[in-house]
């Protein structure tokens, strides 16, 4: 008799699934059921292995860990002894709970945005006479500015790199690096790259914690391992010890897209050998059709499939005049699908079940303007550290963020900039701090009172953190001005409702503002899912599927990228593109225009990518 495990899990699928005690590798293709694998190993070991103990799923993006909360849902009280998240969430947890001893007081305030990191660098920078001398040798302000990016830079790279760059023998180099940590510890604040690295430094150095961590999680599951940097694999080694053994990595090297990030494929063959891990192939594709399946061989002849759907899909090209005609086209095509469906895809096809990827945002701007004029719906992903549209809004982002942390004077700097006042006395009541700058605020003083109104309603409520009555405020506002000035301000104050909302959804018990602040750092108050067409770049498309792709911009140094002719380089550019084929599941179009005009202001004749002649398309 087939029971119904039987009939939603593959032999292979059930091979992983079934793994209790001992390291694995499991190499999962596209569409291989990577995700749901994951998700069922953590049900089986929950459900059959006896035992007081939780297990420690880590993914890459907070939409993997959401996708696998839902899917568990149903396992009622034994859910809760799963942490799902993603590793940097993880390190959150793990710093705000035993911090001390690396010298974190309480929960970790990110400062997560790049002009937030440079405005401390250069404060460091004017406070230590030895970096200004050195600085101002570059002359010009453009060579300053290339400069301190370039520090920056360097920053990231030796945190990122824990063990290569466990000491750093240039002096220079490491008086950068003080002074900056410095900047961040004198408002209280560490950056993305602090959680991991001191997440490493905490577990490495206290072995005893490492092992109450061992205990705590007897299993430990790693998605998306082809991501993974120094940092990463060094925490998880770390967490590990010498005899922890019983954890699973599932990844595709074929997938790898994040090199410039410091990633590489190598960690997974790194844990094979380290871990002694067994490793286990996932070859079957459950998601594209025979197709998209082909084109994605085209791109890697080594991609084996040992089972797909037998569906036939559609692979097309379209070739467009310029940049505007390859959009007119693009959307044309679309509306087509709207109007008139195709028999490989179920029930019709509406605005998301379509993506239009590019490799840059570059490769999409006329798109975007084409589908605006023709008032089809879409989306581009919103990242944790998205521009706010209206002032007043941005305004109060920045006061909660002082609210939560009354030390960080970088951002109550900007505020006082923002209002034209003089920068408040250091001082623990950030409420009344912020109603004395508001006080004073003469020409913006009616935007300045609705956010310490906005804050003071939030404050009011001392049972429970609800930020509603805040945004009543903020809208109330909005309701005096003219319409121009009124949409953006609803349409910020919707976002962030939507953040509010998926925040309160967490797992967290407890929410408090340095929580929610924390949560919009990382990424984890962006809503899973979308209305309308996806308009996205390969790298943020990652992790999606979508029944109908269209790949724009897919001409010879486009996409590639012609800084990638060869190499290391080209490879990962063709990883880029398998990524972008492998996202549909029924239809994909690739296209290009003839002619772009480039962004320095030349028309240039395009040919077609390589990627387009490999897969043998033609008009």
């Amino acid at each position: 008799m087939t029971t119904e495990r039987e009939i939603r899990l593959s032999s292979q699928q059930a091979a992983v699934v079934d793994h209790v005690d001992g390291p694995l590798l499991v190499v999962a293709g596209p569409g291989s059921g990577k995700t749901r694998v994951l998700t069922e190993r953590i049900r089986y070991l929950l459900s059959n292995v006896p035992g007081h103990f939780r297990v420690l799923a880590l993914t890459f993006t907070n939409k993997a860990a959401d996708e696998m909360r839902e899917r568990l849902a149903d396992l009622g009280d034994a859910r809760q002894r799963a942490f799902i998240g993603t590793l940097h969430s993880f390190c959150l947890d793990l710093l705000t709970e035993r911090g001390k001893l690396v010298g974190v007081e309480g929960m970790p305030n990110i400062f997560e945005q790049f002009k937030d990191r440079k405005e401390i660098l250069l404060n460091a920078i004017k406070d230590d006479p030895a970096l200004e001398a050195e600085l101002d040798q570059e002359g010009d302000a453009k060579a300053r500015g290339k400069r301190v990016d370039a520090w920056l830079q360097g920053i990231s790279w030796v945190k990122a790199h824990p063990i290569t760059c466990a000491v750093i023998d240039d002096d220079l180099e490491r008086r950068v690096l003080e002074a900056y940590d410095n900047g961040l510890r004198a408002s209280n604040a560490y950056d993305f790259d602090d959680l991991l690295l001191l997440a490493y430094r905490l577990l490495s150095g206290n072995p005893k914690l490492a092992e109450f961590y061992q205990r705590l999680y007897k299993f430990v599951c790693i998605d998306e391992a082809q991501d993974l940097n120094e940092a990463q694999y060094a925490v998880i080694c770390a967490l590990c010890g010498e005899s922890f053994k019983n954890v699973m990595m599932v990844g595709d090297p074929k997938q790898s897209i994040y090199g410039f990030n410091t990633s590489s494929p190598e960690y997974m063959d790194r844990f094979k050998a380290e871990f002694s891990a067994q490793l286990v192939g996932l070859t079957e594709n459950f998601r594209s059709s025979k197709s998209v399946v082909d084109v994605a061989r085209s791109l890697d002849s080594n991609y084996l499939v040992a089972a797909q759907l037998p569906i036939q899909g559609l692979v097309k090209l379209i070739v467009g005049d310029d940049e505007e005609d390859e959009a007119k086209r693009i959307v044309d095509q679309i509306q087509v699908l709207f109007d008139s469906g195709h028999p490989d895809v179920e029930g019709g096809i509406d605005p998301s079940k379509c993506a239009i990827l590019g490799r840059t945002r570059f490769a999409l701007l006329a798109i975007e303007k084409e589908l605006r004029e023709r008032s089809i719906p879409f989306y581009k992903r919103l990242t944790a550290n998205h521009e706010n549209e209206s002032e007043v809004v941005d305004d109060f982002q920045l006061a909660l963020r002082v609210v939560a942390n009354p030390r960080d004077r970088l951002h109550f700097a900007a505020l006082a900039k923002k209002w034209k006042v003089s920068e408040p006395d250091a001082t623990n009541d950030a409420a009344k701090a912020l109603a004395s700058m508001a006080s004073a605020a003469g020409s913006v003083s009616g935007r300045a009172a609705a956010v310490v109104a906005a804050v003071a309603s939030v404050l009011r409520n001392t049972a429970r953190l609800d930020l509603m009555p805040a945004f009543a405020v903020l809208t109330s506002y909005a309701d005096k001005l003219d319409e121009d000035e009124k949409l953006p301000i609803y349409e910020d104050v919707e976002v962030f409702r939507q953040e509010w909302d998926q925040y309160l959804r967490s797992d967290s018990s407890t929410q408090t503002i340095a929580g929610f602040m924390s949560s919009k750092a990382l990424g984890a108050t962006q809503k899973a899912s979308r209305e309308g067409v996806a308009l996205l770049t390969v790298h943020s498309s990652k992790g999606l599927e979508f029944d109908v792709v269209f790949i724009a911009g897919m001409a010879e140094g486009s996409f590639p990228d012609y800084r990638s002719s060869a190499g290391r380089e080209l490879l990962e550019e063709r990883r880029n593109a398998f990524v972008a084929v492998t996202r549909s599941k029924r239809l994909l179009y690739l296209s290009y225009p003839l002619t772009r005009m480039m962004p320095w202001g030349d028309r240039r004749r395009q040919s077609p990518s390589r990627f387009i002649q490999e897969a043998g398309l033609s008009q």
